[in-house]
């Protein structure tokens, strides 16, 4: 049990559980929505074999495969329409992964003609609206094939919900989908960001109207949090000068000055674009302008193949970011108490990833893309391995020379105890 799991943190559990399970029915307000597919083009989509006509998305007969997204969307609204033929098969690719067998890698709403002989044994898990293998859908939404039906699916947090010609067939919580085997076979069930796609099977499928509504803001903080990194500039960071104890041995005058050169050199080689917070491979570490104590913190990060990087907390290295076999978030520099990753949990290189980062005391909880990696575990001085952490200190992204994305860096202070 996390020696830390205070009146505060209980309270935000309850917030965050009600926040993901909230979301809006399928009506006819199409505020913030925007065009997935442009009905002329497929711009904006990659892989597959897909065609328009007559401003439609079409999966042609003996035709299909994996169409995605070029972008990756985590939190969102899909609305489309979509006719089946008779015995027409195919599926809509959720939080997908660019490669892989997406239905289990990723998670795949079912399309299919549920009135078909062939189909007449399928599992409830397999018919129309099912997130596929998973959470079976009510039947008897679909029209008759040859006609057009509008969807809807509702991706907010750990809450799914699938809308068929105005009737809920799929509402879940994948948080209680516990059963091992279940999990096990579907990885995918934890992803939090991915591609959203089309997965053609054979038959031809035709789409009109997608369109998107994204329910989250880049580097716009959820409730409770407060955003480090404001998707514009570099305001409340600064270059990183030396370690803490050396940092602790400096004159005032001594420190200034060393900031100011960090700072020109942090300003050289990190910057901003579109969002997204870059560093070029050369150059220092990243750090807060100010210190923190104990807190939860939101960040996401990719990096390219053979990527090594890192968050420090309280100014110590840190919660591993790489591109290893063993994976990302565990505790690199422990060497008493565990170091590695609980199991593997990184996406594709190339793709976001989410860490949730919680620290109280010394003890340091980590979650990557919804999975946890490091369990309630006590994260030791490295520089000073005869002490414990400090108790405040700057974060910080670490660079180990090479590119880096880094946004969404969101922290949420958790104070301490009354007696302290």
């Amino acid at each position: 049990m996390m020696t830390g799991l205070r009146g505060p943190m209980g309270a935000l559990i309850v917030v965050l559980a009600a926040f993901a399970l909230s979301g809006v029915g399928m009506t006819d307000d199409e505020t913030g929505f925007v065009p997935l597919f442009d009905g002329k083009t497929l711009d904006g989509w990659t892989g597959g074999d897909y065609v328009v006509e007559d401003g439609m998305l079409v999966c042609p007969e003996k035709g299909g495969g994996y169409l995605r997204t070029e972008k990756e969307y985590d939190d969102f609204i899909l609305r489309f329409e979509l006719k089946l033929p008779p015995g027409g098969n195919n599926g809509v690719a959720i939080r997908a992964p660019a490669a892989g067998h997406v239905a289990y890698d990723g998670m795949e709403i079912q399309i299919i003609d549920n009135t078909a002989e062939r189909y007449a044994k399928l599992r409830p898990v397999q018919y129309h609206g099912s997130i596929y293998d998973v959470v079976p859908a009510k039947r008897g939404a679909l029209k008759p094939v040859g006609e057009w039906n509008e969807q809807e699916i509702l991706a907010d947090g750990r809450h799914i919900r699938v809308t068929l010609n105005g009737q809920v067939i799929v509402d879940a919580n994948l948080d209680d989908i516990t059963d091992p085997a279940v999990l096990k076979k579907h990885p995918g069930l934890q992803r939090g960001i991915g591609h959203i796609g089309f997965l053609g099977h054979g038959a031809r499928i035709e789409f009109r109207n997608i369109r998107i509504k994204e329910l989250r803001t880049d580097n716009v903080p959820p409730p409770g949090y407060v955003a480090l990194f404001n998707g514009k500039d570099l305001s409340g960071w600064k270059g990183l000068v030396l370690s803490p104890p050396k940092r602790a041995a400096m004159t005032p005058q001594e420190l200034a000055e060393a900031q100011e050169a960090a700072d020109e050199r942090m300003r050289a080689h990190w910057t901003v674009e579109d969002g997204v917070l870059l560093f070029d491979g050369k150059g220092d570490s990243l750090c807060t302008a100010r210190d923190y104590r104990d807190f939860e913190m939101v960040v996401d990060w990719k990096i390219e193949a053979g990527g090594d990087s890192g968050i420090y907390l309280r100014g110590s290295p840190q919660v591993g970011i790489w591109d290893n076999p063993i994976g990302s978030g565990g505790l690199y520099n422990n060497k008493v108490n565990p170091s590695d990753a609980l199991e593997v949990a990184d996406n594709a290189i190339g793709e976001w990833n989410r860490f949730r980062i919680t620290m109280i005391d010394d003890k340091v909880m980590v979650h990557l893309n919804g999975v946890l990696v490091v369990d309630n575990v006590t994260m030791e001085n490295y520089w000073e391995r005869d002490k414990p952490i400090y108790r405040t200190g700057q974060i910080e992204l670490q660079d180990h020379n090479n590119p880096l994305w880094f946004k969404n860096i969101f922290i949420r202070e958790i104070p301490p105890l009354p007696a302290e």
